[in-house]
């Protein structure tokens, strides 16, 4: 007969390791995370690149409030954050990030470089973590703002980097991750890299076609109809954005973007509503393109179900649902393309192609700046 096992405590690391697979699963989740921090920051521009798909490296540099010296050393320690206080805000959570977990868990499966100085003067500073163990902060000579620099993204979790999917897979999640939040906050300048190579530029002018422009392309930004509704009653007060004309469709749902309070969701609900808003007029299996925000009573939606912050819950679900689809169809009705009885014709089973038109920029000091905010329209 074989022993007992003995229980134990698990070492810290070993811990730390177990706890990262739930926030960091691909280079896509470092490029969310880091994301929402630099626009809870206050961010007016965020540049994200990465290397090899983001599995050989991730950057992502802000312009954003910035941190201290203290702060920097802080902000790397296990469930420290500056955005809630105690458990209680959690009934109304207001900015996107909250759980103080990403820079220790991304530091714990990476070579993690941070390099940050307070917008509001002082000097800069630097902290490197690698798989869990925090350097010393040293001065830097850096901008105001943030850089956050990732490197070799699981190198001592062998078993989960052996999981990771081929480079050209990598770079869609992430490509889809930094375009949601692009989408979401048309007034940040937002700018995507792979190996060198802007794949897409957004102007942050405060315009949400000329964001879809930017990282949709002009079949897509001209083929789009505004939703704009106040319901009177239940727990949604607003529900605005873009939808997409039922021809101009894409084959999955990636396209379908929907936002709680200015946070992307991959929420059934908001998608399955916005589906019902077209009637019969969608081909089968085709999926409109969708940039559509649900202003929520905090206290009316729970946003901590899960770690990677994708998923909410709804206190009233089905009033929630019928809110948005009547807001998409009464938009869809405005512009003729649908009808209230008679169906128009199914939408065309092509799918729409995609074909980014960033603004004219110009490379200056390292970073591609914008030499005409309103060119995308001309």
């Amino acid at each position: 007969m074989s022993e007992t096992p003995t229980i134990h405590e698990l070492d810290d690391a070993t811990v730390r390791r177990i706890a990262a697979g739930e926030v960091v699963e691909r280079p896509a989740s470092v490029v969310k995370e880091l994301v929402e921090n630099s626009l809870d920051a206050a961010a007016s521009r965020v540049t994200v690149a990465v290397e090899g798909g983001g599995v050989d490296g991730v950057r992502v540099r802000d312009d954003g409030v910035g941190m201290t010296a203290a702060d920097l050393e802080r902000a790397v320690e296990e469930h420290t954050t500056s955005k809630i206080s105690g458990g209680a805000d959690l009934e109304a959570v207001g900015t996107l990030g909250f759980r103080g977990e990403a820079l220790h868990t991304i530091g714990a499966v990476s070579r993690l470089t941070i390099r940050s100085r307070p917008r509001s003067g002082g000097r800069g500073h630097e902290l490197v973590v690698e798989g869990g163990a925090v350097g010393e902060v040293e001065p830097s000579g850096c901008p105001p703002g943030t850089v956050v620099e990732v490197e070799d993204l699981f190198y001592n979790t062998p078993a989960r980097r052996k999981f990771l999917k081929t480079e050209a897979t990598e770079f869609d999640h992430v490509n889809r991750v930094v375009t949601q939040y692009a989408l979401a906050n048309p007034d940040v300048a937002a700018t995507l890299e792979h190996d060198g190579r802007e794949v897409f530029s957004t102007a942050g002018s405060g315009d949400l076609e000329s964001t879809m422009l930017a990282v949709y392309g002009r079949d897509v930004a001209s083929a789009m109809v505004e939703v704009d509704a106040d319901p009177e009653a239940g727990p949604i007060t607003s529900v605005s954005g873009l939808v997409s004309h039922p021809e101009t469709t894409r084959a999955g749902r990636e396209y379908l973007s929907t936002f709680v309070n200015g946070r992307y969701v991959t929420a059934g609900t908001l998608r399955e509503a916005v589906l019902d808003a077209y009637g019969d007029q969608l081909a089968p299996d085709r999926y409109p393109f969708a940039v559509l925000f649900a202003e929520v009573s905090p206290d009316a939606v729970d946003v901590n179900v899960h770690p990677r912050k994708m998923e909410v819950r709804f206190d009233a679900e089905d009033a929630v649902a019928d809110a948005v689809t009547t807001a998409v169809r009464e938009a869809l009705l405005d512009a003729g393309l649908v009808r209230s009885s008679a169906p128009r014709g199914r939408s065309a089973p092509e799918q729409t192609e995609i074909s980014p038109e960033s603004p004219a920029r110009e490379v200056a000091g390292g970073e591609a700046a914008a030499t005409d905010a309103g060119s995308e329209d001309d």
